[in-house]
Formats: structure tokens, C-alpha cells, sequence
């Protein structure tokens, strides 16, 4: 009976939980890369500058638009109202002086001292006063608060209001920003390049805890499990190994490596010489016992479907038994049924069932009987473990 531990081993990077790559919204030319690799960065801090004097000039002219729209508004508000109301004045006046040129013209003409041309004439410009009343007062309600031209200014004021804060904002993103603490894994771009939307050129990694990633084979899928403990070496450092812990498995399988993305959560304090995507050697504790009935895989003789089946010497004679299997290690099995501890078990070539044969043991687990010195060809027990 010793203990039996079966782990896995393969390699991983170093990452972080985020990452992400900064590129432009914009077609420009870089006048300015303001970081370098390694650097570390605040939320909102300026990374690359582009050049932005074409910006600036159509912030310049929307603004100055918006200005013109505030004018026209508050000049209907003010002068446009007095100017309106006064028309209105002075139309009613004429209006006023028509109608009594008509009625003196009228008692003229029925006393025969006008003709009816004369009459025809007053009347024409009673008319003619009356539509120029209407107009003014039209003019003056469309500069009233809910009136049409005060309306009509406040519809192209929002508008130049609109285009000022879009000029703003792609002002503004000639600076490309870091999106928050973060640093700096790669620099793609130099100042004087043309850069276009859609191109990545800067790579930030953000700030918060590092992790491994590991691409496993799915052949092992089943024995891996969240909260297992791994042990972790890396390359550069053989002597500095430290702990981490099966964090996830991913729920899919990549179709073209076949292989299951697994993340690993590192210890805190994370040692110091770890860096961004650095490789690293893993092995993961799959399982353990800590006291097994242990035979060497070349112990089996079951082949394909039939059952597991060992070879025991017992009495002189070669015996068949079935056995049940447990956990399985790539050099070792351990048997949960069929098999006692102390029994010899023959490994490699042998008699078959039934034969006489003297067993000479290459090893033995602890047991009551005592070891058989029959001498038949090579044997070893099922002691065999770690």
C-alpha cells in the first residue's frame, strides 16, 4: 500500500485578466506617440496624438455658426418683436386714414361733387391698408415664443449646436486615451505614420490580477476539475517554483487544435519576475490516494474490451484474476478489487494459467505472508506507487 498521485503536465502563459488594443477612429497622420512599452498608465491618459489643425479649423467655423444662430434667435426675440409690433402700428394708422378718406369720399360722391372713380380709388386703398395690417400682424405672431420664424431659429440653432459638439468630439479623438490603468505590452505605430480606423496600435494589458492560460488536450478533459492545486516553474527561474489553482475550463472546445482553454488563479502575493505572456511549466494534481494497491501498467493482461485481468502466483502456480481498476497514472493503476496486498503479481512474459512457476519478487508491498523465492521469471508486486 503506498501513495498514489496522478497529475498532469503541460505549458501555459502568463496573462492578465483584460487586455485590450487601442487603435483610431479616425484617418490621420500620428504627430505624437507619447508612451513606450513597459509603460505604465492612468485612466484618461493621453497615449498617441494625431494631427488635428483641420479639426480645430471645423470646430472653428461650427462654432462660429452657432454664434450666427444665437444672433438671428435673439434678434427675433428683441429688436424683430419691436420692429413687428411697430409695423403693426403704423399699418392700423393707415388703415384708420383709409377708411376716413372712404367715408368723406363716399358724402363727396352722393352730394356730386367727386365721381365714382374717385370712390373706386378710396376703396382700393382701404384694401390695400387692411392687407397690409394682416401682414404686419402675421409678421408680428411669427416672432411671438411659439411663433413660426422664432421657431425656425431655434430648430438651425440646435442644429449649429449639433455640428459644434460633433466637431468637439473628433477633436477630441485625435487623443487617443488609455481606457484605464493599464500597461503597455506593444507599440505598433511611430510618429508621421497614416493610420486608419479598424487598426490596432497600441496593446495594453489592464490592470488587475495575473493568471496562466493553458491550451490542454481534450484527451484530458475529464481530469481536470476547478480548485485543483498545479505546481508552476518557470524557465528562467528553475528554482523559484509556486502554486496556482484551476480557476475555469472553458465550456467549449477549439475544433481545430482540439484543445480546452483552462485558467489558472496565481497566489498573493504573484511572484515578481512573472511577466505578461511568458511560458511556464505546469503540472496539475488531478487526483490522489494516499494508500493504493498499485501495479505497473505492463501488470494488466485484459486487451480492448475484455475484462482487466493479472497473473498471480499463488501456490506455485499461475493464477488469472479479474480485478477492478481505479485511478490510473500513465505508468501506474491502481486496483480496487480482486487483489489483496502482499499477493505477487507477474509482470512481462510468463506461463500462462495453470503453469507451475517460481516467482522471484523485484519488489513487495507491506504484507503479513512472507515474499515466495520460487524462481519462474521476472515478477514484481503491487507495491509499486508514489
Amino acid at each position: 500500500m503506498k501513495p498514489l498521485v496522478r497529475t498532469l503536465q503541460f505549458a501555459a502563459r502568463v496573462t492578465t485578466l483584460s487586455r485590450v488594443e487601442v487603435g483610431s477612429t479616425l484617418t490621420g497622420r500620428v504627430s505624437e506617440v507619447v508612451v513606450n512599452e513597459g509603460a505604465q498608465v492612468a485612466a484618461a491618459d493621453v497615449l498617441i496624438r494625431l494631427d488635428g489643425r483641420e479639426l480645430q479649423a471645423a470646430l472653428a467655423q461650427a462654432e462660429a455658426n452657432e454664434r450666427q444662430a444665437q444672433a438671428r434667435l435673439d434678434g427675433l426675440r428683441s429688436t424683430g418683436r419691436l420692429a413687428a409690433q411697430a409695423n403693426v402700428t403704423q399699418a392700423e394708422s393707415v388703415l384708420v386714414a383709409a377708411r376716413a378718406d372712404l367715408n368723406r369720399t363716399q358724402g363727396l360722391v352722393g352730394q356730386g361733387f367727386l365721381s365714382q372713380s374717385r370712390l373706386d380709388e378710396a376703396r382700393r386703398a382701404v384694401a390695400v391698408a387692411q392687407a397690409q395690417l394682416d401682414a404686419a400682424r402675421a409678421q408680428r405672431d411669427a416672432n411671438a415664443e411659439t411663433g413660426t420664424d422664432v421657431a425656425q431659429a431655434q430648430a438651425q440653432l440646435a442644429l449649429a449646436t449639433a455640428a459644434r459638439r460633433s466637431a468637439q468630439v473628433r477633436l477630441k479623438e485625435t487623443e487617443i486615451a488609455a481606457p484605464a490603468q493599464a500597461r503597455v505590452l506593444s507599440r505598433a505605430v511611430e510618429p508621421g505614420q497614416i493610420v486608419q480606423p479598424g487598426r490596432a496600435l497600441l496593446t495594453l494589458a489592464l490592470s488587475g490580477p495575473l493568471q496562466l492560460v493553458a491550451q490542454v488536450d481534450e484527451r484530458y478533459l475529464e481530469q481536470l476539475a476547478p480548485g485543483q492545486p498545479a505546481n508552476v516553474l518557470a524557465d528562467a527561474y528553475p528554482t523559484q517554483v509556486f502554486k496556482a489553482q484551476v480557476l475555469s475550463i472553458a465550456p467549449l472546445v477549439d475544433a481545430q487544435r482540439g484543445a480546452v482553454e483552462v485558467k489558472f488563479s496565481l497566489p498573493d502575493p504573484v511572484p515578481d519576475f512573472l511577466r505578461e505572456d511568458m511560458t511556464v511549466s505546469v503540472e496539475v494534481e488531478t487526483a490522489r490516494r494516499e494508500q493504493a494497491l498499485v501495479l505497473p501498467l505492463n501488470a494488466l493482461r485484459g486487451e480492448g474490451d475484455a475484462a482487466p485481468t493479472v497473473w498471480v502466483a499463488r501456490d506455485g502456480r499461475v493464477e488469472a484474476r479479474v480485478v477492478r481498476l481505479g485511478l490510473r497514472t500513465l505508468a501506474s493503476v491502481e486496483v480496487t478489487e480482486g487483489l489483496e496486498a502482499g499477493e505477487t503479481v507477474l509482470v512481462g512474459p510468463a506461463p500462462g494459467p495453470g503453469a507451475r512457476v517460481r516467482a522471484v519478487t523485484s519488489a513487495r508491498a507491506p504484507s503479513a505472508q512472507g515474499s515466495s523465492s520460487d524462481n519462474a521469471g521476472p515478477a514484481m508486486t503491487n507495491a509499486m506507487g508514489r
